[in-house]
């Protein structure tokens, strides 16, 4: 029988109702009006001007040959070994305030809509000798001018989505990473393929900067279903042919919470949210979270020896998981209030309203191994987190040595139940 939940102490306290206007609506008109695309809010402006000719100089010899020195997370100059950083985002643009206060969809310049149109080839005027220069942002944000050796850069957002608005730097260096995955590897060599033990090679750990949007959004979230609390338990039968029964009031259950989200993070490249039987990069997933909090401005002297993907997904394509991002956090923050109901409760509707969000474009450090299984057609992963030391992934396995090891636990299990039965004769 269904009740409703009233303050009687015998019975669970009567949950908070959210607000629905007009008759109830079924579960897809709510998922469709959770979905439903907010207003748009001002952009975040965050061209780094002071790089807009490319050229990313030294600010204390001007010398442009410069790259990430990895055990700091600074910029280093190769001439006269001056070391500086980029102001953090945090600040510069003000992301770790006003989230209560977000209205609409705010964007950020790095995570504009990407124009399928746009090429990948640029050409950089030189600011050194007039120079003009391409870079093909497919596959580097740098190139040496080839008259005056100027280091260039693509500091510019550019309409293909391969320049974001801020860059975590690399913090653990490439031994360091080499070493993380040596140790992960070995926890797994009992029935690790042979070859996947012999083909490693360190010079294949590769660092490489993955395109993320970073949200902060202010949401309420409304549950409705069902919750039971058990009122007596018995058991039936005899022996072998024991069955437990049980039985419960249900009641209807209303919970709704507002909250705000700081720095969700979300992959912003369609292959790597992609899942399927023939790769594993979604492993990606297990070494969140990063630091997002020191993400410093773009600068593409931080991608100087790494290399990097393009964001390819808009953030109109994001917003349906930004709500089943929410709507799971909602689950979180009710989940307290729900102790009353010993039996557990089912959700049969959820809405999420986003009253405002901020999306943000940002570059995170990975370091990646990649080995391909011929006889799987698999290609396996193992990523560390550049910044926690984090580390995850696939290990190819022996499927003999799996058999022998369960052949051998199952004659060791066989005759050891042999011994008891020996022993109670």
């Amino acid at each position: 029988m269904t009740h409703d939940a009233h303050g009687d102490p015998q019975q669970p306290p009567e949950p908070k109702s959210p607000t629905f206007d007009g008759p109830p609506l079924s579960l897809e008109e709510e998922l469709a009006a959770a979905r439903a695309e907010p207003e748009p809010g001002p952009d975040i402006a965050t061209v780094n001007e002071a790089l807009d000719d490319g050229v990313n100089r030294c600010p204390k010899c001007g010398s442009t040959d410069v790259r990430l020195r990895g055990s700091t997370g600074m910029l280093v100059c190769l001439f006269c070994r001056h070391e500086w950083q980029e102001a953090r985002v945090e600040e510069e643009f003000g992301l770790g305030e006003g989230i209560d206060d977000l209205q609409g969809t705010v964007i950020a310049g790095g995570a504009e809509d990407i124009d399928d149109d746009a090429g990948n080839v640029m050409t950089i005027k030189c600011g050194g000798c007039g120079a003009e220069v391409v870079v093909d942002t497919a596959h580097a944000m740098n190139a040496r001018c080839h008259w005056c050796r100027h280091t260039l850069n693509v500091n510019q957002q550019t309409p293909n989505g391969a320049v974001p608005d801020a860059v975590l730097p690399f913090r653990l260096t490439h031994a360091e990473a080499v070493e993380k995955i040596r140790e992960f590897a070995s926890k797994r060599r009992l029935f690790a393929h042979p070859r996947f033990k012999k083909e490693f090679v360190p010079e294949n750990v590769l660092g490489v900067y993955l395109p993320y949007l970073v949200i902060d959004a202010r949401a309420e979230a409304s549950y409705v279903g069902k919750g039971e609390v058990q009122t007596r338990r018995w058991t039936e039968g005899q022996g072998d042919n024991k069955t437990t029964y049980y039985a419960a009031d249900v009641f209807r259950v209303d919970r709704s919470v507002a909250f705000t989200v700081d720095d969700l993070t979300v992959e912003g490249s369609a292959d790597r949210a992609k899942v399927d039987s023939t790769t594993t990069n979604n492993i990606i997933n297990t070494i969140l979270p990063f630091d997002t909090k020191n993400a410093v401005k773009w600068n593409s002297s931080y991608l100087v020896g790494f290399t990097s993907e393009k964001r390819d997904l808009d953030v109109d394509e994001l917003q349906p998981k930004l709500q089943d991002q929410l709507l799971s956090i909602g689950r979180s923050r009710v989940h307290d209030s729900l102790v009353e109901f010993d039996r557990g409760v089912r959700w049969e509707q959820e809405k999420v309203d986003v009253g405002g969000s901020r999306w943000v474009a940002m570059y995170l450090p990975v370091w990646l191994y990649s080995y391909f299984q011929e006889d799987t057609g698999m290609l396996h992963y193992i990523a560390v987190n550049a910044r926690t030391g984090e580390t995850m992934g696939s290990v190819p396995v022996s499927q003999w040595r799996l058999i022998t090891a369960a052949l051998t636990v199952g004659t060791v299990l066989e005759g050891a139940a042999g011994a008891l039965l020996v022993a109670m004769s």
